[in-house]
């Protein structure tokens, strides 16, 4: 990578937290993205300085768009869109679909999603095989990571704004849930 780095974005989707970066040549207008360090598009000469980039990112393709605007004649605006929405709109829509915890055993650290519409659990990138079954005051959905047993349980709230309750148990005991 070169010094033509000019954005630079964190994007937690469900298989993982995805770093992005945007290298832009001002004077060629060479286009680079790179992902987790790789690169993953190149355009060398641009005779266009602005303009936007789509690309995908993580093993769900999700789209991502990146925008440069002018804003004077020597300095430009990088936005990411991520399917179709501002990062900021996208990470808080994705807040109210999915459930994110963070997980340190035997030195080992794990990031397991739960993702609440499908009912879909991520951990470390790969989805698990899970077993979900219905109980008395909600759901819960089993799972292993190594030699651990795991257990989001869902359970009403009693409040009709706030939903459904999940909660993560590793070897009975309950996971408190990360800000992402």
């Amino acid at each position: 990578m070169s010094g033509d780095i000019v954005g630079v974005w964190d994007v937690a989707l469900s298989d993982g937290v995805y770093r992005i970066e945007f290298e832009h040549g001002t004077t060629t207008g060479k286009r680079v993205i790179y992902i987790n360090g790789k690169e993953v598009l190149r355009r060398d000469w641009m005779f266009k300085l602005v303009g936007s980039e789509s690309f995908h990112v993580g093993c769900t393709d999700t789209k991502a768009t990146i925008t440069i605007e002018a804003i004077t004649n020597f300095s430009y605006e990088y936005n990411l869109e991520v399917n179709g929405k501002s990062l900021q709109s996208f990470l808080e829509n994705r807040s109210k679909m999915s459930k994110t915890w963070l997980l340190k055993r035997n030195g080992a650290d794990y990031r397991i999603v739960l993702e609440k519409d499908t009912l879909d659990v991520w951990c470390n990138g790969n989805k698990m095989e899970a077993m979900g079954e219905f109980t008395e005051n909600g759901s819960e959905t089993h799972f292993a990571v190594g030699s651990h047993q795991c257990c989001i349980t869902a359970a009403a709230s009693g409040r009709k704004r706030k939903g459904m309750v999940h909660s993560l148990l590793v070897d009975g005991v309950c996971i408190e849930e990360a800000t992402e």
